[in-house]
């Protein structure tokens, strides 16, 4: 799944049948959001990264934020 919507509609069917130990939790999301980083990229960087978060139906926040985290479980 790459978008919400897929989500959404993946959740609205029945899922008693479904092998789920594939999946991973996803921590950066169920952490509540109290620190705060600001920084300045160059506008062609933002740009692109605006544009894969709108590919992937995410805000471009979360799109940083998973690439952080996917770093940091290195």
């Amino acid at each position: 799944m790459t978008t919400d919507d897929e989500a959404e509609a993946f959740l609205d069917q029945d899922l008693s049948g479904l092998d789920l130990t594939a999946f991973t939790p996803l921590t950066w999301e169920a952490e509540p959001k109290t620190a705060r980083v600001n920084m300045r990229l160059p506008a062609p960087l933002m740009e692109a990264v605006r544009a894969r978060a709108a590919e992937r139906g995410i805000p471009y926040q979360r799109l940083i934020r998973e690439a952080i985290e996917r770093t940091v479980r290195r």
